[in-house]
């Protein structure tokens, strides 16, 4: 550890877990073929979306009767159209480790005021999923974004379950292997592991997920951007392209350029790789650290999109909580003042430290120039 400003400087500083980096080689010259100024209801605003559509089933490699479709409100509008069209059929098991979980919990449990089982755990661990009843529909994160702990696999779903499996995957998709058989609804956006534009959300619905649509009508009204059926009927029209509300073309574009990017770079295997990376370069250097250490502490369920890291510092580390939270503050400030790490603070309800994001539009040279500076930033702030 020195005073000494080192040497490399990440040459793309941007760090934040939403809206991430745009994907290498970003350019708004790459959008120029964007449908603006028309309908996107119009021959060619359609076919950009259902190429979007196509495009997300072949990078995710996601079943054939899966239906996707483009949903307004970025994540949460996806995840809360599934809550409350879906939910109420039998009993529910909320499963969360960290603050978009526990939202997901304050929407069921306070606003639909269903009686659901809750599995929780603390910031940085995960919940004993043994427990888990798949006789009711369960819902959950992947990848906890604030927290930094993921799921390791779709091991512990069971195949043969009863009710369905509603996934949070925001910071799972593009950078981790989504277990589909074992997935009933999926949600994610595009500002997160690919570096989209936000305000969009993508909802992945099984056939088991369909039926429940077509089968079940909930005891609560649904405002006109939750429904997804006519008639009974799921509504196709989302999933061709066909959006409940006017969608961004710009937007659109932005995000099929990053999707291009991803299948020229070799689809969801190079990105998985990419973030694995990322994350390797962290572990390596906190592994020879006594300054920081991972939230996460299990390797198993450790991030490799939303990693979060704590002071370990034993005399930080001893400190009130208030003033290791104002400690990591003039750490992140450092780093941002200096332009090495820009929004790499940790998600204001989550413990003190900081949170970098390594998504597959991050480069690892980035991570590994940005390592010396994590202990030049504590020296300043110690000092």
């Amino acid at each position: 550890m020195t005073g000494t400003a080192p040497a490399v400087r990440p040459a793309r500083p941007f760090f934040s877990s939403g809206p991430c980096a745009k994907r290498p080689g970003w350019n708004p010259e790459n959008l120029k073929d964007a449908v603006l100024g028309r309908s996107h209801r119009s021959k060619a605003g359609k076919a950009k979306l259902q190429e979007a559509i196509d495009r997300t089933r072949a990078v995710l490699g996601v079943p054939a009767d899966y239906r996707i479709g483009i949903v307004p409100a970025s994540d949460t509008g996806a995840v809360e159209m599934a809550l409350w069209s879906m939910l109420g059929a039998r009993g529910v098991t909320m499963i969360a480790w960290e603050s978009f979980g526990k939202d997901w919990i304050t929407d069921v449990v306070k606003q639909l005021k269903l009686d659901a089982t809750q599995i929780t755990a603390p910031y940085g661990k995960l919940p004993d999923l043994s427990q888990v009843d798949f006789a009711t529909d369960v819902v959950f994160t992947w990848n906890g974004t604030t927290s930094g702990v993921r799921v390791p696999n779709g091991d512990w779903i069971k195949a043969d379950r009863e009710g369905l499996t509603i996934c949070d995957a925001t910071s799972a998709a593009f950078a981790q292997a989504l277990d589909w058989p074992k997935l009933d609804v999926v949600t994610f956006s595009w500002q997160k592991a690919l570096g989209g534009e936000a305000a969009h959300g993508m909802l992945i619905l099984s056939p088991r997920a369909v039926e429940r649509l077509e089968s079940y009508k909930p005891a609560w009204p649904l405002p006109k951007i939750f429904r997804m059926t006519k008639d009974g009927k799921i509504n196709e029209g989302i999933f061709k392209g066909e959006t409940i509300n006017t969608p961004s073309m710009l937007c659109v574009e932005d995000y099929l350029d990053a999707l291009k990017w991803a299948e020229a770079i070799g689809g969801l295997e190079a990105l998985i790789e990419r973030a694995d990376s990322s994350l390797r370069a962290i572990e390596r250097h906190v592994n020879q650290s006594q300054i920081f250490g991972f939230l996460a502490a299990d390797k198993a369920s450790r991030s490799n999109t939303s990693v979060c890291l704590t002071v370990t510092d034993a005399e930080i580390a001893a400190k009130p909580a208030d003033e290791q939270a104002a400690f990591a503050k003039k750490i992140a400030d450092a780093l941002e003042k200096e332009g090495v790490a820009l929004d790499a603070g940790a998600y204001r309800d989550a413990p003190p430290g900081l949170r970098i994001w390594c998504g597959a539009t991050v480069d690892t040279a980035d991570i590994e120039a940005l390592m010396p500076w994590l202990d030049w930033a504590f020296a300043k702030a110690k000092g």
